[in-house]
């Protein structure tokens, strides 16, 4: 079986997968498994998953890479999944590479699909490090002072995160409202963060690095230097499905439509998680894991006719 995302749902589906015994394949263009959770908030806290008061994103990644690891699943990452061709009734993917996967199913566990985060307007004419849009690792900004572009919950959740190891937080977005959760916006507010609204950054400051931001007031009053290390850009970001949208999948706009087995139109392709959509689809993190189980003893049935849809549980297995 070939799983192509490797975010919480693709993992949970190569355990699911080695539990029904079969091989597996997890394909990803991003080059470390966790899919979003290891883009974009790695050190997040996550409420929602069964069976864990709280969770970070990070953490939730390892246990499923570690709850997966006794199955042995191949991992094919930092490649895209490309096209898809059939031989002799069987999927055969082929890799942003070159390499090709032949595989008795594929199951479909992109998440948001291919994403790509918004870029900051003062960062075009700066050829310097220092700008980044996600932060894998929060010690690597310990001491510093870093600038935050942005009003989401992504921009006030690294400043929930950073304020007590860095050595300053400045948040700047362009209006007076925020789009991120109040109880965040909140949370910061009581920290040692200072929050610029109605401004944006204008212009970068340094050399081979970031070492300042210019800040411009939108009522026109003095511009202002602030010194930075890091400029993060949590500015949001666009998705959409990337060549998976050419391999002819039932759509609805950028979701794959599936049933209640999670097979798509296309034979021997199912799918699960956030990229799906069916009536009452709920986007969660705990959805996927009941969808990845789904979709994989359906899929094992399709490689397997003999097979049963339900192996019994893995209780009984040991």
């Amino acid at each position: 079986m070939a799983i192509v995302g490797a975010g919480p749902t693709g993992l949970f589906a190569a355990y699911y997968a080695g539990f029904r015994g079969l091989s597996t394949a997890v394909i990803d263009a991003l080059p470390e498994a966790g899919g979003q959770i290891t883009a974009m908030y790695p050190e997040k806290q996550i409420y929602d998953v069964a069976g864990f008061p709280a969770i970070r994103g990070r953490d939730l990644v390892a246990n499923l890479v570690a709850q997966a690891a006794p199955f042995k699943p191949t991992y094919l990452l930092g490649r895209a999944a490309a096209t898809l061709s059939y031989d002799d009734g069987h999927p055969v993917l082929g890799l942003s590479d070159g390499d090709a996967v032949r595989c008795g199913a594929i199951v479909i566990t992109g998440g948001l699909g291919r994403f790509t985060p918004r870029p900051l307007p003062a960062a075009g004419a700066f050829t310097g490090a220092g700008v980044i849009y996600f932060v894998p690792h929060l010690d690597d900004l310990a001491r510093q002072d870093v600038v935050i572009v942005g009003g989401g919950d992504s921009a006030f959740d690294w400043a929930l995160a950073l304020a007590p190891i860095a050595k300053s937080v400045t948040l700047v977005h362009r209006r007076d409202r925020f789009r991120a959760h109040g109880h965040t916006v909140a949370r910061v507010r009581e920290l040692p963060v200072r929050i610029v609204v109605n401004a944006e950054v204008t212009r970068l400051l340094g050399g081979g690095r970031v070492t300042g931001v210019e800040i411009t007031p939108k009522d026109g009053s003095a511009v202002e230097t602030v010194p930075a290390d890091t400029v993060i850009a949590a500015l949001g970001f666009t998705a959409d499905l990337g060549p998976l949208a050419e391999w002819g999948l039932a759509l609805d706009r950028r979701h794959i439509v599936v049933g209640s087995t999670m097979a798509t139109n296309l034979p021997r392709i199912f799918a699960a998680g956030d990229i799906i959509e069916y009536p009452g689809k709920v986007r969660l993190i705990a959805t996927g894991f009941g969808e990845a189980a789904t979709a994989v003893n359906n899929a094992a049935v399709a490689i397997d006719p003999t097979a049963k849809v339900f192996p019994g549980h893995s209780s009984d297995a040991g």
